[in-house]
């Protein structure tokens, strides 16, 4: 019987991806997100930003997608104008993809203090692969490792 031969592990010689690329950019100091007092209760908002662009930490290469923030207000509602200027903050920021809709959560979270928040990214193939990110709030459990 002929032994089968395991491929090395991606963990059996240095990472190609380290600690500083997974945390890049989420120490960025990023502008505050404006609000104004919610008039009215049992809405929802959604905001797209399809000409959202971030930078690749490992690469450097430009990331282009389209962001997309649902949210039902409580007290407060985001205003647009210091939105944009938020998102526009990520333009030269090397921060990974999965990092930046978590990111945008939950600053969406902490300004408008929403019923729910969701906030989505598509993003633009790069090497042939495109990538979709979702996340939520509230957050779920967390999975048991």
């Amino acid at each position: 019987m002929q032994k089968s031969v395991r491929p090395k592990s991606a963990h059996s010689k240095s990472p190609r991806y380290t600690a500083e690329h997974a945390s890049a950019g989420l120490d960025h100091d990023f502008p505050e997100i404006e609000t104004w007092p919610n008039q009215f209760p049992g809405y929802e908002i959604v905001v797209d930003d399809p000409e959202f662009t971030s930078v690749c930490p490992k690469t450097g290469l430009p990331d282009f997608g389209n962001i997309v923030i649902r949210y039902e207000p409580d007290r407060w509602c985001l205003e647009l104008k210091s939105l944009k200027e938020y998102l526009q903050a990520y333009r030269n920021l090397g921060i990974f993809q999965e990092n930046i809709v978590n990111q945008i959560l939950e600053d969406v979270v902490r300004w408008a203090r929403p019923v729910w928040a969701e906030v989505k990214g598509e993003f633009r193939p790069r090497g042939g692969i495109s990538t979709v990110v979702v996340a939520r709030w509230p957050r779920g459990k967390k999975s048991p490792k």
